[in-house]
C-alpha cells in the first residue's frame, strides 16, 4: 500500500523572472521615446490671450519661440517692466537679430526656409514692445511670424 501514498505538495512553484530584464528595458525604450524635455525655463508672465479663429501648427521644430511678459515673481531682480525672453535668457529687442541668425545656423538649409517666429505674448504687454519686436524681425528678414493663443471667446 505504500506505493498508493499521496506525497505532499511542496508548495507553490516560484515566479520565473527570466523575463524581467526585458521588461525593464522595453519601458525604459518607451519613455526615453515618448518623453519631450522641457525647452526653456519661463521667468516672465505668459497668460496668452484668447481667439476664436486658430489654427494649430504641426510641424514644431520649424519654431524660434520669442516670449514677452512682466518677469514672474521669482525674478523680481529684473525689474516690473515688459521684457523679452529668448531662449533661456532675458533679453533686449536689439538681442533679436542674432538670435534668429543663430536659430537659422542651428538649423539646415532646407528647414531655415519653414522657420517661423513663434511670439508668446503676454495679455497685458504694451503694443508699443510687440511692434519694436515685428521691426526687427523684418530688418532680418523673418517674415513668418505666429501669434500663440489660447482658444476661446477673445471678449471674455
Amino acid at each position: 500500500m505504500s506505493k498508493f501514498k499521496k506525497k505532499k505538495s511542496a508548495g507553490t512553484p516560484g515566479i520565473s523572472t527570466a523575463s524581467l530584464p526585458d521588461i525593464v528595458f522595453m519601458l525604459l525604450f518607451f519613455f526615453m521615446t515618448a518623453t519631450t524635455m522641457k525647452d526653456s525655463d519661463l521667468m516672465i508672465e505668459n497668460r496668452l490671450p484668447k481667439a476664436d479663429q486658430t489654427a494649430k501648427l504641426h510641424k514644431k521644430e520649424y519654431l524660434m519661440y520669442i516670449y514677452v511678459g512682466k518677469p514672474k515673481q521669482g525674478y523680481a531682480s529684473l525689474g516690473t517692466s515688459d521684457r523679452i525672453q529668448l531662449n533661456d535668457k532675458i533679453s533686449s529687442v536689439s538681442d533679436i537679430r542674432s538670435f534668429v541668425i543663430t536659430e537659422r545656423a542651428e538649423r539646415n538649409s532646407e528647414a531655415e526656409k519653414y522657420l517661423t517666429a513663434s511670439l508668446k505674448i503676454d495679455k497685458e504687454v504694451r503694443m508699443g514692445l510687440i511692434q519694436d519686436i515685428k521691426t526687427e524681425l523684418r530688418k532680418v528678414e523673418q517674415l513668418k511670424v505666429n501669434y500663440t493663443t489660447n482658444k476661446g471667446n477673445p471678449l471674455d
